[in-house]
């Protein structure tokens, strides 16, 4: 099964032409959570996900594969 989330976590860090180190400091989050995230090897808790959001204006359901825009 693939990891939706990971992967639309990925295209949107490449959307914003950041790094991921500089991605997760605009966020608020770890760099080493941001990459285990895009790898897939672990699965973000609601407050990382809402931080996410909040300083990059995505949906939530977009990066969790709910709909499809953005």
């Amino acid at each position: 099964m693939e990891n939706l989330f990971a992967i639309r976590l990925s295209e949107f860090i490449k959307e914003t032409g950041l790094s991921k180190r500089k991605f997760a400091e605009k966020a608020g989050i770890s760099a080493m959570s941001v990459s285990d995230w895009t790898a897939g090897k672990i699965q973000p808790n609601a407050e990382s996900i809402y931080l996410i959001c909040k300083s990059f204006s995505v949906s939530a359901d977009y990066l969790l594969g709910l709909e499809n825009k953005i």
